[in-house]
This record gives C-alpha cells, sequence and structure tokens, in this order.
C-alpha cells in the first residue's frame, strides 16, 4: 500500500452498507476525511429516495470542503426503471459546479469495493455464491426491506455454493462472537448456509485513492 496519502481536503459520501469499512479506516487513520456522510442503507430497492438523500449529502458536503468522493457504485446501486438512462453519475454530474471537485469510485456495487470479480471467481471456485459485506448481515432489515420469506426462497435457494461474507476487517467473527443467533436466524431466513472469507483492505484502499483528484494521489 502506498503512503503518505491524506484525504483532510476531502468529504466522503457514501452508500450506508460501507459504513463498517469506511468507519474502520477512519479509526485506523487511513481515511482522515473533513467528515463522512451516509445515505440510508439498501436503497438500490428505491432509487428516487437514494436521489433524495444523495443530493441532500451532497450538498452539506459542499459547505466543508471543495473536494468530494462519492462512495457508490455505478452498475446496481441505482436503478432507474422509470428512465432506465438515468444513471448514479448523472444525478452526481447535476450537482458538479465551477471549483468543485467531485468523483465516484469506479466500482460496479459495494461488493465491488472489497474484491474484483477475479477474486470473487477464485474463491467461488466454480461454485453459485452470493456474495455481501459485513453491512449486509448489520444492516440485513433495510437492505431486505419488504421482503418476506416468500420473496427470500425465490431468491437465495439458487446460490448453491451458499452465502460468503467478503470481510476485510474481522467483522464477522466478532459478530459470531457477540451475535450468533443472528447469523443463525439470517441463514435459515436466507435458506443458505453464511460464512466468512477475510479479503486485504488494500483494493477498497486503492480505489479511495483512485478517485482523489490527480494531484492530490500519493506518488509510486
Amino acid at each position: 500500500m502506498r503512503q503518505n496519502v491524506t484525504f483532510k481536503d476531502y468529504a466522503i459520501v457514501a452508500c450506508g452498507t460501507m459504513i463498517p469499512e469506511l468507519n474502520y479506516l477512519k479509526a485506523n487513520g487511513f481515511l482522515d476525511a473533513k467528515i463522512i456522510l451516509y445515505t440510508t442503507p439498501g436503497l438500490h430497492q428505491v432509487p428516487s429516495e437514494l436521489e433524495k438523500q444523495l443530493l441532500k449529502q451532497l450538498s452539506a458536503a459542499k459547505e466543508h470542503t471543495k473536494k468530494i468522493i462519492i462512495v457508490y457504485g455505478g452498475t446496481y446501486c441505482y436503478i432507474n426503471m422509470k428512465d432506465p438512462y438515468r444513471t448514479i453519475d448523472t444525478v452526481i454530474d447535476e450537482m458538479k459546479a465551477d471549483g468543485f471537485y467531485i468523483s465516484r469510485t469506479m466500482v460496479h456495487n459495494c461488493i465491488d469495493m472489497v474484491a474484483s470479480a477475479e477474486e470473487r471467481d477464485q474463491i467461488a471456485n466454480g461454485n453459485k455464491i452470493w456474495f455481501c459485506t459485513p453491512g449486509w448481515l448489520k444492516y440485513r432489515d433495510l437492505e431486505f426491506k419488504g421482503w418476506d420469506k416468500a420473496t427470500a426462497n425465490e431468491n437465495f435457494p439458487q446460490y448453491s455454493g451458499g452465502a460468503t461474507m467478503l470481510d476485510p476487517i474481522g467483522f464477522f467473527d466478532q459478530y459470531m462472537e457477540e451475535n450468533p443467533e443472528d447469523i443463525l436466524e439470517f441463514s435459515d431466513w436466507m435458506g443458505i448456509p453464511l460464512e466468512a472469507y477475510n479479503v486485504s483492505l488494500d483494493r477498497i484502499k486503492n480505489i479511495l485513492i483512485a478517485a482523489m483528484d490527480e494531484g492530490d494521489r500519493p506518488k509510486l
């Protein structure tokens, strides 16, 4: 990992699903941003509310700094069925203004933030696996808001290899120690077992660095 990186001139606006990872990076001194603002987890299901909250947090971030990084994926996090040509980047572009640097993390979704498609293929080893991150367990009531057991039965059993949490922060082991019944309940609701796979923090760190203004990125 490259050294001498600082986010002290930046604000971060992120999906709440990423709270565990970003708070960990903040606590460990890597993500020393002026402020980190979140939208509610699970808003991929409600694009109109996602857009509303994203615009609100972007406006708030502008009050703190002229450099903003938006931690959102570009493929699956915002899908507007009423206007398929309206993407999350369209929403962001409408908020750009002279004198501000606003960028987005170049990933498909939160899963892609912590492990690349190639890494996930290696982990799956030919099995059909449903991947998630710590936020999907911690905020499952929001991530699956409106879902009942029947909806879960329609979606999860197809993943014959079970569910795997991509965990770069040791979240799963601590959660299992403190709330084992929650994991068992979640697995039972999905109808497939949930286990964890430890991944490095390097990918998410490099993605955040890549989203910085070119002049602020550390030199190789």
